[in-house]
């Protein structure tokens, strides 16, 4: 399985820990290309920010987003996107490393821009934003993939489903 660090800009910052929950924020410079962190079919896209400042978490905190479903099983969700990629749609196969949109600033993500990445199972593939957002931790993947590297969350993905009852 082939996994690629989802920015490609040479800048990119990162913490190993994130706020409520299990994810990973990528500061990088707005306009940044996104990609595929491996190989797989676009489940869900956001193309329009709904986010709403000062609403309770919810679905659109994410602003402009796209889920995709890698090949290896594992839902992998990019988020506060300034663009999604023309082409990139509910369904489309994706190879790693291609182009998905663009690092912006949209929904939550308060005015700073970064990309919000999140590994989770596809629990009921859409619409489960609790899950979709991050369930593990990323920072341990993305410092492999960093250095093309194949660290891979498979197994850890995999417990978290087994004991969160998750059905796909």
């Amino acid at each position: 399985m082939t996994y690629v660090f989802p920015v490609k800009a040479s800048n990119v910052d990162w913490h190993t820990t994130h706020s409520k929950y299990k994810a990973t924020d990528l500061f990088a410079d707005c306009g940044k290309p996104v990609v595929a962190t491996t190989s797989g079919v676009v489940l869900e896209i956001s193309l329009t920010d709904k986010y709403v400042k000062g609403s309770p978490d919810g679905p659109n905190n994410g602003g402009k987003s796209v889920s995709l479903l890698g090949d290896d099983g594992v839902r992998y969700y990019g988020s506060h996107l300034s663009k999604v990629q023309s082409g990139i749609k509910k369904g489309v196969r994706v190879k790693a490393g291609q182009q998905l949109g663009l690092v912006g600033r949209t929904g939550n993500a308060n005015n700073v821009c970064h990309l919000h990445f999140g590994i989770s199972p596809p629990c009921a593939k859409v619409g489960d934003w609790k899950v979709r957002r991050g369930v593990v931790w990323p920072y341990s993947y993305l410092a492999s993939w960093r250095k093309s590297g194949t660290k891979s969350p498979v197994a850890e993905v995999a417990a978290w489903k087994r004991s969160h009852n998750c059905k796909a």
